[in-house]
């Protein structure tokens, strides 16, 4: 980094610094990923022809206060962040070193609104997980049966009047995901299409009563390569892992 970008960066915080002063209002998520937005774009560095390397290791720090706040929100944020920093990284055609981690910190020198982002590129193993994204909280599929439905019996209950006791059973060997409706009374559909039994493609809608189960595969850094990962941090990788075969 040039002595420019150096002042840039100084520049930067103290603007930062005294809006935050000004406004108390606290971080919101989109400064999160607009902050994310520019150390991807500032930091991404052309290793060949065709090659840019972006890093894929964040930590962003902020307030007791914002951290607070930030953290309350759970998995869904450091979920959203990730989706984000992927999307921008496939618009921009950027490369990974490895899996995605994003990091909160809590830093009592920050002052209410402030925001720093700490990035560099790691390398490490990458292991996927299956998820059922139901109303905006996330459960990962940790049997090869997973049932859904409104009955205390199912593995997975949901609060929908339309939707019977065992709706639908999610199977997953490891590699691939299928979806069975169980002779539901009101029927399921897949992306629109009403279904008795079907493949579950990444990011696939399941729909049953006023519910959208979506399913996901999560690429995140294998366990042995987590470190000190906790609820506040998701790892996860952009690698084509989806096939056909």
């Amino acid at each position: 980094m040039g002595i420019l970008d150096n002042f840039e960066r100084g520049l930067e915080r103290a603007v930062n610094g005294a809006f935050a002063k000004t406004f108390r209002s606290g971080l919101q998520p989109v400064e999160l990923t607009s902050a994310l937005r520019k150390e991807l774009d500032t930091k991404a560095a052309v290793v060949a022809r065709d090659r840019v390397l972006a890093p894929n290791s964040f930590v962003l720090r902020m307030s007791t206060a914002d951290y607070a706040r930030m953290r309350s929100m759970g998995a869904a944020l450091t979920d959203e962040l990730i989706d984000f920093v992927q999307k921008h990284a496939a618009s921009q055609h950027y490369a990974f070193a490895g899996g995605i981690s994003i990091d909160l910190a809590e830093d009592p020198e920050l002052s209410v609104g402030m925001l720093q982002v700490e990035s560099e590129n790691v390398k490490g193993d990458v292991a996927w997980t299956p998820v059922l994204d139901i109303n905006g909280t996330h459960y990962p599929l940790t049997h090869s049966r997973t049932v859904v439905g409104r009955g205390a019996d199912a593995d997975i209950t949901v609060d929908d009047t339309g939707i019977s006791r065992r709706h639908v059973m999610i199977t997953w060997d490891g590699h691939r995901a299928q979806v069975e409706d169980l002779g539901s009374t009101n029927g399921t559909k897949l992306n629109g299409e009403p279904l008795r039994k079907a493949i579950l493609e990444p990011e696939s809608v399941v729909t049953l009563g006023r519910t959208r189960i979506v399913f996901r595969v999560l690429p995140q850094a294998a366990p042995a390569a987590r470190g000190r990962a906790d609820d506040t941090t998701r790892r996860h990788d952009v690698g084509n892992f989806w096939s056909p075969s």
